[in-house]
């Protein structure tokens, strides 16, 4: 018996709604059920072929127990030794690389000291940075974020340099990045699932968490639509995503990747809405059963991008980029 994992945390709707859905197709020989953990030894493995993760990057003892799985053979969705290393700066660096449009991005080191360095850590940084040319590479207004955060925590957008400093000054020991801001005429939120199931959702993020999924007037513009599908697919292929979400910022018809390291997204039925939340579900439940069809014991079952397969094979990234 193959069995399928939900690992999650304080999600109501959608892991119960999984198990359901895979469970309901009476797959020969594959089970869903919730993910039970007991004592993780080293040398014992999981009796999971497929474990799907919603709530490792919350949890670090469950990030160690997956990557335990991992080693043992495990299928884990998503690759908790990609997603452990994996961060936004690095995104968007890799995102020029293969000829996705993003926001002009600059890393800025954090305002604090971190734990157990002193200023001989840093010897290697000149210092004082320099603000100017920072400021009119982005412009304002800018955004400044986590370099590697997520759920628009320690997120500030900012007019002028004072409300910068001053902002930079409240984010302890956070590496940040300060990022220009793309004012959009549209913008979209893609699911992608195992690097070939998308799903294109208009999104207004300035609207109130339950209300920013559109759910009138669907886009009629193809070819937009098609260069953001392309965008999605060579993103989490050169990534290595099983399961994640693109949002980009359309500005001047040009589609700007905004965020697309999430590889635990919202899919509550409350806030993606039922239609959202039925293709996630289908999907989620397609990919699962693949992974489990698939999974072959005494062998690795992990996902990689294409940016570690690359780098493996010293090979380089699309010339003319």
């Amino acid at each position: 018996m193959k069995k399928i994992g939900i690992l999650f945390g304080q999600e109501n709707t959608f892991p119960p709604a999984l198990v359901e859905e895979i469970n309901k197709r009476n797959e020969d020989g594959i089970v869903a059920e919730f993910v039970k953990v007991g004592n993780v030894y080293q040398d014992i493995p999981t009796d999971y072929s497929v474990i799907i993760d919603r709530i490792s990057q919350d949890v670090p003892f469950y990030r160690a127990y997956l990557k335990m799985a991992a080693a043992n053979g495990t299928a884990v969705i998503n690759n908790p030794f990609w997603w452990s290393a994996d961060e936004k700066f690095f995104n968007n660096v890799l995102a020029t690389k293969i000829g996705v449009p993003v926001p002009k991005t600059v890393l800025v080191p954090s305002f604090e000291h971190p734990t157990d360095t002193t200023p001989r850590s840093y010897r290697n940084l000149t210092f004082p940075m320099d603000w100017e040319s920072i400021f009119n590479y982005t412009g304002f207004p800018v955004y400044m974020k986590p370099h590697a955060g997520g759920g628009w925590k320690s997120v500030y957008k900012l007019d002028t340099p004072e409300s910068l400093f001053r902002a930079h000054s409240e984010t302890n020991q956070l590496v940040m990045m300060v990022q220009e801001e793309i004012t959009f005429q549209e913008y979209f939120r893609c699911y992608c699932l195992g690097g070939k199931y998308v799903r294109i959702m208009q999104y207004e993020p300035r609207n109130p968490h339950h209300l920013r999924y559109i759910r009138e007037g669907a886009c009629e513009n193809k070819k937009l639509l098609k260069t953001i599908e392309n965008y999605v697919l060579a993103l989490n292929e050169w990534l290595g995503y099983d399961f994640n979400t693109v949002e980009f910022a359309v500005r001047d018809g040009i589609p700007y990747a905004i965020d697309f390291c999430n590889p635990a997204p919202d899919a509550d039925v409350n806030s993606v809405g039922q239609d959202n939340f039925e293709w996630v579900l289908e999907n989620a439940a397609n990919l699962a059963i693949e992974k489990a069809k698939n999974y072959k014991e005494g062998q690795m079952n992990l996902t990689w991008g294409k940016f570690v397969k690359q780098s493996a094979s010293g090979k380089g990234f699309p010339q003319g980029r």
